[in-house]
């Protein structure tokens, strides 16, 4: 079984170390869905939430959080990122959130898609908070990666 890698042999938290690992291509793709009532959808596909369009200034937040995850989750490291890509789309039941990020790094990029995604449905739900109370925020999770030392990946 693999070990946390956080954690040194005493059992202390420590930011991973990464130095002696080779720079390659990495990718990482995320998603998430917010849960709306068909009133709210219906509101936000006419244009008529208050506060503007709440799919476009998702995209933009979670493409700015991306860039800043080491900021928000400790111990991830600082990367830099060649691209995020943020698409938010209707569902018959809310709003479907996919990240993307890229980098040419010696560690991946699932954080930030997972933040991107994670910021984009927040963005969401504050958006329309006040039209609905009862907006929930689900099925946040890394679909697929690929590059690095641990290889590929991807849900099925």
């Amino acid at each position: 079984m693999n070990r946390l890698s956080h954690y040194d042999e005493h059992g202390e938290i420590r930011m991973v170390d990464v130095s002696d690992k080779e720079s390659t291509s990495r990718v990482a793709v995320a998603s998430g869905k917010v849960c709306l009532s068909e009133t709210t959808l219906h509101l936000l596909r006419a244009g008529g939430n208050p506060k503007g369009n709440p799919l476009e200034i998702a995209r933009v937040a979670g493409i700015m959080a991306a860039k800043r995850t080491s900021e928000l989750i400790p111990l991830c490291h600082q990367i830099n990122l060649s691209k995020v890509d943020v698409r938010c789309e209707f569902a018959a039941d809310g709003i479907l959130i996919t990240a993307e990020a890229k980098t040419m790094s010696q560690t991946g990029v699932e954080m930030e898609a997972l933040t991107a995604v994670s910021v984009a449905a927040l963005t969401i739900y504050d958006m329309c908070k006040a039209v609905q109370r009862d907006i929930s925020i689900g099925e946040v999770r890394l679909d697929a990666k690929s590059g690095g030392r641990s290889g590929d990946y991807r849900r099925e």
